[in-house]
């Protein structure tokens, strides 16, 4: 979801800004591993010994879900997926399905008949279970599916579910070695090509 179908950046970097003065942390460092990844994990990465990782995740959620400003549909994500059959895409994120919902429903998205969220899974991204959930949940199998994600985590999380994977924005590092690339999801289409779909970008 975030930066694939929400622009949420500023939103998020303030929040782990807050959690970093909270705590003393370098905020910068922390934001260089955040990105696509729950943030359960990331508190846990953080956070000093003796702070309770299960209520300050809590507090990060609640303020993300409490503050919508600043957030904005990446161009072309509601017209793309208003276009297809809610039962041929799911939404995989490494945020709670609260936090997801709200942000979708704030910038005019469809809400998904298959969410696959951070409350999901027991091995979040990059680990390919949550592609592998998702696809599962739709009635494929992960091979079968175009993923279109922004950051390492969720990028090696599809490609290692074996999904055709879609590079959106301009993250260059390793994991985006070799894959499409587009800048939003304006002029990706999806048409039938026989019994099946074909994803075209632009």
């Amino acid at each position: 979801m975030d930066g694939t179908l929400v622009d949420s950046t500023a939103s998020v970097e303030r929040a782990w800004g807050r959690f970093a003065d909270r705590h003393g942390l370098d905020a910068a460092a922390i934001l260089a591993v955040a990105h696509g990844r729950p943030t359960i994990e990331v508190v846990a990465d953080f956070a000093p010994r003796g702070v309770d990782v299960v209520a300050e995740t809590d507090r990060i959620e609640a303020e993300e879900i409490d503050r919508t400003d600043g957030i904005s549909e990446v161009p072309g994500a509601a017209a793309l997926l208003g276009s297809l059959d809610p039962s041929r895409w799911a939404v995989v994120t490494s945020a709670t399905r609260a936090l997801t919902l709200k942000r979708l429903a704030a910038v005019g998205i469809p809400l998904p008949k298959v969410l696959v969220a951070a409350d999901d899974v027991t091995r979040g991204k990059p680990h390919p279970q949550p592609y592998m959930l998702a696809a599962r949940a739709l009635g494929y199998d992960a091979t079968a599916a175009v993923a279109f994600e922004d950051a390492p985590a969720g990028l090696t999380s599809a490609t290692e579910a074996g999904a055709a994977t879609v590079v959106v924005g301009g993250y260059r590092g390793e994991a985006a070695a070799g894959l499409p690339r587009v800048p939003d999801l304006t002029g990706v289409r999806v048409v039938q090509v026989g019994p099946g779909l074909e994803v075209r970008l632009p």
